[in-house]
């Protein structure tokens, strides 16, 4: 998977998580691939609303040890 962005999330909560990835793809050209690292347990859930409501797709999410990787395909 080509990953254009890597965001780092790691400790902060939600909202933040969300906030920081909506700022992240709105940088981003169409189709490119973000990568968001947290480890809010939430996030899995609020990315896949985030995902819902922006049409932004989610192409990926997965738990590592005590993270929670979500990549999104900016639309």
């Amino acid at each position: 998977m080509d990953v254009h962005k890597e965001l780092d999330t790691r400790g902060l909560n939600c909202p933040l998580p969300i906030l920081k990835a909506k700022k992240a793809l709105a940088e981003m050209e169409s189709g490119q691939l973000l990568k968001v690292v947290a480890t809010d347990p939430g996030s899995t859930r609020d990315f896949q609303a985030f995902a819902r409501q922006t049409g932004n797709e989610l192409v990926e999410q997965r738990s590592e040890a005590d993270e929670f990787i979500h990549v999104l395909k900016r639309r």
